[in-house]
């Protein structure tokens, strides 16, 4: 439905995770029985979350722990691991500095020049240990460092920018890049976001994408939306995304799968996300807090050291347990954050879907009280869903 928000400016009202419910349908389901797996660029994984591209979340240590627990992780390309032979130092101070001083700092350190040969390095380690080598660029990093990526023998190559479309207008001293050229070309599968609406979703897919990554500034150390006011609330921006992948797939045949990135903290997040058509999930603040992690307890967004306009900050969000208790449990917590697996496998039993293409047909109301709706002692004391 639409509103009039004043004289010529009629507004689509659009609903965040925290808006939505699931509701049960008429039958449930052991949640032994659920299938989880799903299929991104012909690799098959049991668990449909990708840890984020962020130096915080994923250094060689975990995509290869991710890949042996039945997920994946994406490296940054532009990042410390990709600057620094020894990263170690680097991230300690990050997490040292204070937070008057974490801005500046960031820009210093991310001014040292990428390494082309640091690059090769790291996806080698990854395979080299037994682990699925995912790495993520910005379409100029792309430009630049594509032919690296492919010569080292990576298996997914994530393009990821605020916002990638096809339609990108440059200044004549600058080449964009050519998103369906450098898919057609590159020798592993490519996916490409950020997005939020059904046509660049749609023409994403078009362009080849493997996957499209949906999202515009709900991550949690994320302020795209305050200093650019730009964003679409996630449970609308992957339900319209999702409806492109819908329509793709019935007029070309081809199925590019939906993966809905940013502003997910808990097992019922990624569950809303998935019924409102994700067929994965991209999540950074929940990982940053395993024992593994290379962010030393603290988490940063990945526009965070721009030069010219931060778009990102430094959160602190603690170490829960192991990365291990965070995907498969057994959970140490009772507020969602812990045992992902688990949280979906039950919610697809109550909710009787045997898969995740079923589990994106349940119902979904919307139900902005489901949240606080009887939990007043839990947020009066701060505990579970009070936190």
């Amino acid at each position: 439905m639409n509103i009039e928000i004043g004289r010529d400016k009629t507004v689509r009202r659009a609903y965040g995770i925290d808006e939505i419910a699931l509701v049960p349908g008429p039958r449930t389901l052991d949640p032994q029985l659920a299938d989880t797996r799903w299929e991104i660029g012909g690799i098959e994984r049991e668990i449909p979350i990708i840890a984020s591209a962020m130096d915080g979340v994923v250094d060689v240590k975990m995509a290869v722990l991710l890949s042996q627990l039945g997920a994946l992780g994406v490296l940054n390309l532009e990042g410390v691991q990709t600057r620094y032979q020894d990263p170690n130092p680097v991230l300690d101070q990050i997490a040292s500095v204070g937070k008057d001083e974490f801005v500046t700092l960031m820009q210093t350190l991310y001014a040292a020049p990428i390494q082309p040969e640091l690059i090769e390095q790291r996806i080698r380690e990854i395979k080299q240990q037994g682990g699925i080598a995912a790495v993520s660029a910005t379409p100029a990093g792309a430009i630049r460092y594509g032919d690296v990526v492919a010569k080292a023998g990576a298996d997914l190559f994530f393009v990821q920018a605020t916002v990638v479309s096809t339609a990108h207008l440059s200044s004549e001293s600058v080449t964009p890049l050519d998103l369906a050229k450098f898919c057609e070309e590159m020798p592993i599968p490519v996916l490409l976001g950020n997005c939020v609406t059904y046509e660049v979703a749609l023409n994403l897919m078009k362009a080849g994408a493997a996957g499209v990554l949906v999202g515009i500034g709900p991550g949690a150390a994320c302020t795209s939306r305050g200093v650019l006011g730009v964003g679409v609330p996630q449970a609308t921006a992957v339900a319209d995304c999702a409806a492109a992948r819908n329509d793709h797939y019935r007029d070309t045949g081809h199925y590019v799968p939906v993966i809905a990135d940013g502003g997910l903290v808990t097992g019922g997040d990624i569950c809303k996300c998935i019924a409102c058509g994700a067929d994965g999930v991209m999540i950074g603040s929940p990982f940053a807090r395993a024992q593994e992690a290379p962010g030393r307890s603290y988490h940063w967004g990945m526009a965070t050291p721009s030069p010219v306009l931060p778009r990102g900050t430094r959160i602190r969000v603690g170490t829960t347990g192991s990365l291990e208790q965070i995907l498969r449990g057994p959970a140490q917590l009772d507020d969602g954050t812990h045992n992902f697996l688990g949280a979906l496998k039950t919610s697809m039993g109550t909710l009787g879907a045997k898969n995740l293409k079923e589990m994106q047909q349940v119902d979904v109301v919307i139900a902005p009280s489901l949240l606080t709706e009887g939990k007043v002692y839990q947020k009066a004391q701060q505990l579970g869903m009070g936190k």
